[in-house]
């Protein structure tokens, strides 16, 4: 009671929030244009006073207030709130670069994020990306070698990444000459050939050189494909290491092409369906991919099955980033590649058709924001994005806040009522995903009192679970923490620097065991521990 005493006669301080240049109303994400997300450095809260005044730094003043009516005391507290300065990465969402082992990690890799170019890019990676050789995972009939992969894992677990994992039956890449040795670009297993599986010749284009190639629709090759997928999941499925899993079984990279191998030709759409289905029935957890050319009815069929959809020929090829929308109103992630890595983009000519678009700041913008992307590669060379960065530094960290969920608290105020029978706190917060795709994992939103070093006091209210998918972008939510206490006890609210803060966790069980939370909220005030310190 001493503490409401000493806010003394009535203060008010009005206040007016507009949110990312709105009224501060609910809006979808078609009632934003993709420019205004996109280039726009200003997209933040603005504020003004009853009285005209331009509003406080903190682009939303706070104001307290009390009064006595003589049979209790109530008090209110509007936070100030304004959006984070700088990048934010979060997890199950953003961008990403190759990793295609832990040298990656290593200081004499340059390009890594301990390497010597102190490259920056690094602060927007959230997961990490690349591809695994079928035949080194698997080396013979029902025998699995992990350990490269669980090493690369646990590496990434370590900086706080999970992998998206692209399993490769085959790549054109290598293929040098007529004499290239046939191992260094098929990778499918030599025991799957030894039981009798065929193969046949075709001739890379452009080149003109012969390399063996998988019959596609051969069915021991099809049998081994789906014996790998079996034990692929047996091992992985619902692994917190993996973000997702792209099904790789056909075609050049396993993309469910033979655009570069004339003579070769991919399985029937009833076979490519009958896999899907398959790693749809082995994989209960973990997000199962369709790759770049799973186009038609093998694409409705995905999409039936909870298996999402990736493109990797964005800005190059006019419309497909449209073509990933699919997935999206489906209501799972979108992932994509650029048609070629940056350096090679700026080279193209514009020229369509017979050539591709060239890389620009808002065709940039444009793909992420019409796929509505929830996953990017930043850039797929070997420079880890490196010169993409150095050149996009400022549009690169705006658009963290763009791709995926982007979670910012738009108002905070908390009412305290106290009489003779205890005091009641409640905190009343409105939460908008500012972002381009919905939250696709499960949130606990909590709230504390917590002391001036952002110690915990005690919990305000119970934890708020956000079921996966239902927090839409452009949605605002509004949400209330009540805390009680009744005469005679400890009042948290009341001790000397009590203020409150806010917390995004993946699980319930992670807040109760008193880790950190991993999502960060997109304001200021964010502690080194990832809690949202609200500031009056």
């Amino acid at each position: 009671m001493k503490r409401f005493a000493l806010l003394g006669t009535m203060i008010t301080v009005a206040i007016g929030l507009a949110a990312c240049g709105d009224d501060g109303s609910s809006a979808s994400a078609d009632e934003t244009s993709s420019s205004s997300w996109a280039l726009s450095s200003d997209d933040v809260f603005s504020s003004s006073s009853e009285t005209g005044d331009s509003g406080s730094e903190a682009g939303m003043t706070s104001s307290s207030s009390y009064f006595d009516d003589g049979a209790g005391h109530t008090s209110k507290i509007v936070y100030a709130l304004k959006r984070f300065d700088g990048p934010l990465a979060n997890p199950h969402k953003g961008f990403t670069v190759p990793t295609e082992g832990t040298w990656v990690f290593a200081p004499e890799f340059e390009y890594g994020p301990y390497g010597s170019l102190n490259n920056k890019a690094w602060d927007l990676v959230t997961y990490g990306s690349g591809y695994q050789q079928w035949n080194k995972l698997n080396p013979a009939k029902g025998v699995y070698d992990w350990t490269e992969l669980d090493k690369l894992l646990d590496a990434l677990a370590e900086h706080g990444m999970g992998y998206a994992l692209r399993v490769f039956p085959y790549t054109p890449s290598f293929i040098r000459g007529n004499d290239t040795p046939e191992e260094e670009y098929d990778w499918t297993p030599k025991y799957v050939y030894e039981m009798g599986a065929k193969k046949g010749t075709a001739i890379l284009k452009g080149k003109g050189y012969r390399a063996a190639v998988p019959v596609w629709d051969d069915s021991i090759y099809i049998q081994e494909a789906k014996a790998f997928g079996t034990a692929l999941a047996q091992k992985y499925d619902g692994d917190p290491r993996i973000e997702y899993i792209d099904i790789r079984s056909f075609g050049e990279w396993g993309e469910w092409h033979t655009s570069n191998l004339e003579g070769s030709e991919m399985p029937s759409e009833e076979i490519q369906k009958d896999m899907l289905k398959h790693y749809a029935s082995v994989f209960k957890k973990t997000q199962l991919v369709l790759t770049s050319d799973g186009y038609g009815d093998v694409y409705t069929y995905a999409l039936s099955l909870g298996i999402t959809k990736r493109d990797d020929g964005l800005i190059g090829i006019p419309g497909t980033a449209d073509s990933l929308v699919r997935a999206y109103e489906a209501n799972m992630p979108t992932i994509a590649e650029n048609m070629g890595g940056y350096a090679l983009m700026l080279t193209y000519n514009d020229i369509i058709p017979g050539g591709y678009l060239k890389w620009t700041p808002q065709r940039w913008v444009d793909a992420i924001t019409t796929a509505h992307l929830t996953y990017y590669v930043l850039d797929q060379d070997s420079d880890c994005g490196y010169n993409f960065y150095k050149d996009n530094k400022a549009l690169a960290d705006s658009m963290s806040k763009v791709i995926g969920y982007n979670f910012t608290v738009t108002q905070a105020e908390l009412t305290t009522v106290a009489d003779a029978s205890g005091t009641t706190s409640t905190l009343d917060i409105s939460v908008k995903n500012t972002g381009v795709a919905p939250c696709f994992f499960d949130i606990y939103m909590v709230a504390e009192f917590v002391d001036s070093t952002g110690a915990s006091l005690a919990q305000l209210g119970k934890t708020i679970h956000i079921p996966k998918g239902t927090f839409k972008d452009g949605m605002s939510q509004e949400f209330s923490f009540a805390y009680r206490v009744d005469a005679g006890e400890t009042n948290a609210a009341a001790q000397p620097g009590a203020t409150v803060a806010l917390s995004l966790y993946e699980s319930e069980e992670a807040f109760k065991s008193g880790k950190n939370p991993t999502v960060r909220f997109d304001n200021d005030g964010i502690l080194e521990n990832k809690k949202l310190l609200l500031k009056p």
